[in-house]
């Protein structure tokens, strides 16, 4: 479905004919399902997240206007969504955060495929204590750039941000990430002060 029979497919929806909103679910409910699940980092969470998304969609689909690219309009319902429920967790522990984050790194996907390649190479314990660092703004950042393919306009939309502003901060977080990465990889090779103080 190209951009305008997508605008022509909302304007009959806002216009009454409900049915035809099941062709948006069908269009979008694996994407935003992805989204959710990379940032959510749990399957039946984001199975549950994706169905309230596009309820919430539909409800405020007359307040859409075409003014925005539909598919932004509905990431943005869903990073609303899903930060709202990381928001609750909060109190979790520190540990479980940690799972939560290696699991948005090596999703459960089909064996082989591209972006399983792209998760196995991406995969790594500094990588996943960087990752830990990562507020939950900067985390969304990172999946919308990497695992979802949002140029920095696309993002725009979304998050409503400058494209240079968000270009500073993915140059911010990549620092970060890179830093902590390298300060993690150096305590693997620092050698234990007790093996260090034992006589030969």
């Amino acid at each position: 479905m190209d951009s305008r029979e997508l605008e022509q497919l909302i304007l009959g929806i806002q216009r009454g004919n409900s049915g035809q909103y099941a062709l948006i679910v069908r269009a979008f409910q694996q994407p935003i399902y992805g989204y959710c699940c990379r940032l959510l980092g749990n399957r039946q969470d984001a199975e549950d997240a994706v169905q309230e998304i596009l309820v919430k969609a539909y409800q405020a689909i007359h307040q859409y206007k075409p003014t925005v690219q539909f598919s932004a309009w509905l990431y943005r319902i869903a990073y609303n969504h899903c930060l709202n429920l990381l928001r609750r967790r909060r109190l979790l522990r520190r540990r479980r955060l940690h799972r939560q984050v290696m699991q948005i790194f090596r999703p459960e996907t089909v064996v082989g495929s591209p972006e399983q390649e792209l998760d196995d190479r991406l995969y790594k314990p500094s990588l996943a204590a960087a990752l830990a660092k990562l507020s939950l703004e900067e985390r969304n950042l990172l999946i919308l750039r990497v695992f979802e393919e949002k140029s920095y306009a696309e993002m725009s939309e979304i998050l409503k941000i400058s494209p240079n502003a968000l270009n500073k901060r993915m140059n911010r977080i990549k620092q970060k990430v890179k830093q902590v990465m390298e300060s993690e990889e150096e305590k693997l090779w620092d050698e234990p002060q007790s093996a260090m103080n034992t006589k030969i």
